[in-house]
């Protein structure tokens, strides 16, 4: 998944765009995009050795600002407000209420 994001250079470290195979080193900054949220990492210290997911938060600082997790929320919320989740394509005549407010406007 990383590997594909760095060729679509959708990565960068530093503000350059990276490689997968690009080190890194403490108080190097990480950029990257996910689910329409722009997240910011910042890299504290390199461990010696593999670590488990539960420590990786030691090594790293997540400073991605909070608007971004609710301009996402927002975005879920008006979503739903359109169309539930799991009602498919609209109907015959959800269509043609749609094509009645829209011709209503003109």
């Amino acid at each position: 998944m990383v590997t594909e994001a760095c060729k679509k250079n959708q990565v960068t470290v530093n503000g350059q765009v990276a490689k997968a195979s690009k080190e890194v080193f403490p108080l190097d900054r990480i950029t990257f995009r996910k689910d329409q949220i722009t997240y910011i990492i910042s890299v504290l210290d390199i461990p010696a050795n593999r670590v488990s997911a539960k420590l990786v938060d030691v090594y790293r600082k997540d400073e991605t600002p909070k608007e971004s997790f609710e301009h996402l929320e927002l975005l879920k919320l008006s979503k739903e407000h359109y169309r539930k989740h799991g009602e498919g394509r609209p109907t015959k005549k959800d269509r043609r209420d749609l094509d009645d407010l829209y011709t209503q406007d003109e």
